[in-house]
């Protein structure tokens, strides 16, 4: 891949000069950026709030401000900055969260991003981006900077694992879904890739899996859950986030307002934070390997496990 996250930003500046980006003090991706944007780079330092402020005030000036920051202190330290200033009046402000939930790896939990997808999505102009690697921010970048509502994007820049469909807000992508399949997996964000090489480990034993990547949480493609819901025999939500407010509530809300039943497993962060160390381990202590989602399904689709039916 020969684009970055920065390339695309600066290129989408570029064409608009109401592109501005800040940062509080969160360079990591953007490094390039001050010598090429000049005066349109904002670094504010270690002040989400301010930040967020500034940004708030560009916006209503008809600027398109791209702030950046650690998903945790964006999310929380400036909470009510982000709801008061960005989310009531709904302004164009885009809120880029870096290392959110385990791609936080050896940080500990003051550091852990595993509620801000539940945050964002409890402001009501808000919408939210999950994208599940590399390709896939780069892919749907452009229509979140094109959109005049504010978006919470999950910063995600992992390898891709596959192919990804042309981006359309509020639509997922889904891969290989048939007549009627054994099992759904869904997911949003970074545990793609284990979803996707779990699916494979679960073709191989011979069932058939139908793997949807939900992209925009917010708003989310009812249309795809509920045809999961109706066409699989198991639903499985997968994230790397709190099992509340995030996709496993999108899938059970989605389901409840339209009357629909479906037995349903969540692999979540469950109500715990996850133990530091780099992103292998990470995986594995909580049980986020591809191995260990295919064997919790398979446990699942056997009955060796109370999978409850939820609404």
């Amino acid at each position: 891949m020969t684009d970055t996250y920065e390339r695309v930003l600066l290129d989408a500046a570029l064409r608009d000069p109401r592109v501005l980006v800040l940062t509080a003090e969160n360079r990591a991706a953007i490094r390039g950026l001050p010598d090429r944007l000049g005066p349109r780079f904002l670094d504010t330092g270690i002040t989400e709030q301010t930040m967020i402020g500034m940004a708030a005030g560009l916006a209503l000036r008809g600027r398109i401000p791209v702030v950046h920051a650690l998903a945790t202190f964006l999310t929380m330290r400036a909470f009510e900055f982000i709801r008061t200033d960005v989310g009531i009046p709904g302004l164009p402000v885009k809120l880029v969260g870096a290392v959110p939930g385990v791609l936080s790896e050896a940080n500990g939990p003051t550091h852990q991003a595993l509620e801000d997808v539940a945050l964002m999505r409890g402001i009501p102009s808000m919408r939210v981006f999950c994208p599940a690697d590399l390709a896939d921010l780069l892919a749907g970048l452009p229509a979140v900077l094109a959109d005049p509502a504010p978006w919470y994007v999950r910063y995600c820049d992992r390898a891709p694992v596959a192919e990804h469909q042309p981006f359309h807000v509020g639509r997922a992508e889904v891969f290989r879904a048939g007549a009627r399949d054994d099992v759904a997996l869904l997911v949003a964000g970074a545990l793609f890739t284990e979803a996707w090489q779990a699916a494979d480990r679960l073709r191989a034993d011979g069932h058939t899996v139908r793997l949807i990547n939900l992209r925009t949480l917010e708003p989310a493609d009812a249309g795809a859950i509920l045809d999961a819901a109706r066409r699989s025999a198991l639903v499985v939500t997968i994230e790397d986030h709190f099992a509340r407010g995030g996709l496993r509530s999108v899938v059970v809300e989605t389901l409840f307002a339209a009357g629909v039943l479906a037995p349903l497993l969540s692999i979540s962060c469950g109500e715990r934070w996850f133990t530091p160390a780099l992103l292998p381990d990470v995986l594995a202590d909580a049980g986020f390997t591809a191995d260990a989602i295919a064997a919790r399904v398979r446990a699942a689709l056997t009955h060796r496990i109370p999978v409850p039916a939820y609404a």
